[in-house]
């Protein structure tokens, strides 16, 4: 497709490119920009920017400027022809920005849309009409050298007096906005994993009382009621990670500090486990000195940490659960090994991503590691996984004492 240029722009990186600049082009007769015609006069004039050049023009340090931003950006006159090709867009198409300057954009980055139109072709009744401000963001498919490349492009147009001056691309990569659909296309995947099996639980035993109430002895009553409650906390748990995921996923972790006793948190965690039936005492060994510093800490948040280290020793390791509470110089220091198969060198880095569950055996939403590592750190201390001496995995996170602020 060629495309006539009339006109090029006034400085592009600050030299000259041609006779005419943005804002002087000839206005049609009659138009409604039919004041703005050539530089000098009293509608030129007025059509000026701050530092005293003509609106829509580039200088040296406006274009230096644009190198600067993150994201790819291609500024145009009103024809077209290419003022600015930032740094990232240069970086984005693998393009000579220097190269690229006084050329059409349908040159550079020939576009187009899902039905293989033009871009340019096909938004020209937008840039045509004065109350238009732009498009919103779209995918468009760049046809480039070796290969074809999807960009998330959105336009903005510069009007004076209704009269198009500069048209500017803002480019993205698509990898991005991908990995994040397919994030959450993981997340409700998951959540609908999750809540099937608890729900229906829950839903046939409760029918099944319902209907046949008197036929039932107070010992399957009991079991079935039993395991409904069991299902309800599952159903509890997986919306409470959920929600915490969001929190962190958008920095809103609110930690409610006091002075607290690590050795009374992780006592109360691990009764709780044999309470509930999750293990036997004998399950677990305990290691804990005599003496710890008492910790300035979220003791709600810490014990979540706990639940789901443990949870995770229980569900992927097998044999003896060793956790052991040491007071370091600085703080506190808490390890939960177990004697399974452990953790490959290969995926010690994704195991406190969400989602990651490994190939051992159990079941699980793959957050629970997650959100434990954004725990320990809004906390400022660190969390790791390694080898444990008896051959499983061993977690591993270290606590600051930290201290409240008076005043």
């Amino acid at each position: 497709m060629t495309h006539t240029v009339t006109s090029a722009p006034t400085r592009v990186g600050g030299q000259t490119a041609g006779p005419d600049d943005a804002a002087g082009q000839a206005a049609e007769p009659g138009g409604a920009d039919a004041g703005l015609t050539t530089a000098g006069t009293p509608d030129a004039a007025a059509a000026t920017d701050s530092s005293g050049a003509p609106a829509g023009s580039v200088t040296a340090a406006s274009a230096t400027a644009f190198d600067g931003l993150p994201d790819a950006v291609v500024l145009t006159d009103a024809d077209g022809v290419v003022l600015v090709f930032n740094a990232a867009a240069a970086a984005l198409t693998s393009l000579d920005a220097q190269a690229v300057g006084g050329r059409h954009v349908t040159e550079v980055l020939p576009l187009v849309d899902e039905r293989g139109n033009d871009w340019w072709e096909a938004s020209t009744a937008g840039r045509r009409l004065p109350r238009v401000t732009g498009q919103p963001e779209r995918r468009l498919t760049y046809a480039g050298p070796t290969r074809d490349h999807d960009f998330n492009v959105t336009v903005r147009y510069t009007r004076h007096a209704g009269r198009l001056l500069q048209v500017a691309l803002c480019l993205r990569d698509t990898a991005s906005r991908e990995r994040i659909e397919r994030n959450r296309s993981d997340l409700v995947a998951t959540v609908a994993h999750e809540l099937r099996s608890p729900l229906t639980s829950v839903k046939g035993f409760t029918a099944t009382l319902l209907a046949k109430w008197e036929r039932f002895t107070d010992e399957q009553k009991k079991l079935m009621l039993n395991t409904v409650n069991t299902d309800a906390d599952r159903v509890t748990r997986l919306l409470t990670e959920l929600l915490d995921v969001s929190r962190i996923d958008a920095g809103r972790i609110q930690l409610r500090k006091q002075i607290a006793d690590p050795k009374v948190i992780l006592t109360r965690v691990l009764q709780g486990k044999v309470a509930a039936g999750a293990a036997g005492s004998d399950r677990f060994v305990v290691h804990i000195d005599d003496e710890l510093p008492e910790m300035w800490i979220d003791p709600d948040k810490i014990e979540q940490v706990l639940h789901n280290l443990v949870d995770n020793a229980l569900r992927h390791g097998a044999g003896t659960v060793t956790v052991e509470l040491r007071g370091t110089e600085t703080g506190a220091e808490v390890s939960v090994a177990d004697e399974g198969d452990g953790v490959p060198e290969a995926n010690a880095g994704r195991v406190f991503t969400k989602f990651w569950r490994g190939a051992s055996r159990g079941n699980g939403t793959g957050l629970g590691l997650y959100i434990a590592k954004a725990l320990i750190e809004a906390h400022g201390g660190t969390i790791v996984v390694g080898r444990a001496p008896g051959g499983g995995a061993e977690f591993r996170f270290s606590l600051p004492a930290g201290a409240p602020v008076f005043g």
